[in-house]
């Protein structure tokens, strides 16, 4: 068996490396003729599974290690016969761990206490449902969009220009569709940019939600909203002008976090025995290392947000990813090729739950717990 495996997947030898032979690629330069004699094709986001690669192959099994699948045509997958696995919820933690590790540098940065934010969220699914979660149980005011929740008569949602009118920072994660009821394709164009003139943009959901062009019309103009961007439209190539009017930027790291990546391989790999007709036989717990750093004991003088703060940046901290990728761009136009570099050699990243954080305040421990932190005494 032979298996074409996007080079960023983590423990891939551990779980499939005894049930097949493994061909690793950058996700985004898998060919037609790379997968003419696989058996199966494991993959990303970055990579387009459709008919114009897999036509003619042996390929009979493909899998992302996304939530995501707007890069995967189902619809002929299932025509042709071929097994298709995702991996829905894999690394909503880690997307959520980056997005509250961002929000807490914005505040600092800005001057403004998170609580006192009204945040809206913009698809409400496996990502936008926990952020939700924990912004709430800290005490943030939060709004929420999902029109197909809605359709379907759950309460508590409000149309999209009530919450990009109401918030202060808005937050998508939204997948990307262009058919539908409710398409997502540059969802977020002039008239709904100029709602969030002078607000916080933070889209760590798909790069084509907002049009970018439009985007960059309102930096010119001046009237552009403050912007926090992971994802970006086109990718892998990059818009270098735009980068450099983000806050911050990142180059689609979101879900990047050790345990949220190897989630996604394990469900793969889980899908995979599944398509064999065996039983898995790898675990998760028993490949991921220990934590560099596993315990924080905070003082009694420290704040409750700087008492979060400090302990998201020990886990992660936005500023470096973002720093990174602009001084990787000012020093070549190759911007895809900065794209992937970045991603590949990504560092190791733990999620907040790793971290032991020992609260000195009940105020402290109530707001570490909230934002996903383990508490201990």
């Amino acid at each position: 068996m032979r298996l074409i495996v996007d080079e960023n997947l983590p423990f891939t030898e551990a779980f499939f490396g005894k049930t097949a032979e493994l061909i690793y690629l950058p996700g985004s330069a898998i060919k037609p003729a790379d997968v003419k004699d696989a058996d199966g094709l494991l993959v990303r986001s970055v990579t387009q599974v459709n008919q114009q690669l897999l036509q003619g192959s042996k390929v009979k099994f493909v899998a992302t290690a996304t939530i995501g699948v707007d890069h995967i045509d189902e619809a002929w997958l299932n025509t042709a016969g071929i097994s298709f696995a995702s991996a829905p919820g894999c690394n909503a933690t880690s997307v959520v761990d980056y997005v509250l590790a961002s929000l807490l540098w914005l505040a600092s940065e800005q001057g403004f206490n998170l609580k006192d934010q009204t945040i809206a969220i913009v698809g409400v699914g496996q990502v936008g449902g926990r952020l939700a979660t924990r912004l709430t149980n800290y005490g943030c005011k939060v709004l929420l969009n999902d029109p197909p929740r809605a359709a379907r008569g759950e309460e508590g949602f409000l149309s999209l220009t009530q919450v990009l009118t109401k918030a202060d920072i808005v937050c998508f994660h939204t997948p990307l569709t262009r058919k539908g009821e409710f398409p997502s394709w540059h969802l977020i164009g002039v008239d709904e940019l100029a709602l969030l003139e002078g607000k916080y943009l933070l889209n760590a959901g798909r790069g084509g939600i907002i049009d970018q062009q439009a985007l960059k019309n309102q930096i010119k103009k001046k009237t552009a909203p403050l912007l926090l961007l992971d994802v970006f439209e086109g990718e892998p190539s990059l818009d270098y002008e735009l980068i450099k009017h983000c806050l911050l930027a990142t180059p689609h790291i979101a879900g990047y976090s050790l345990e949220g990546k190897s989630r996604g391989t394990e469900m793969l790999y889980q899908a995979w025995c599944q398509h064999l007709g065996k039983e898995p036989s790898v675990k998760l717990e028993a490949l991921l290392p220990k934590v560099p750093l596993a315990r924080l004991e905070l003082d009694a003088s420290c704040g409750v947000e700087e008492a979060c703060r400090r302990a998201a940046h020990l886990c992660y901290h936005p500023l470096a990813d973002s720093w990174r990728l602009l001084q990787a761009l000012k020093t070549t136009s190759a911007t895809e090729k900065v794209y992937q570099a970045l991603r590949k050699s990504y560092p190791i990243r733990r999620e907040f739950s790793s971290l032991k954080v020992k609260a000195a305040t009940e105020e402290q421990a109530s707001a570490l717990k909230a934002l996903g932190f383990s508490l201990v005494n």
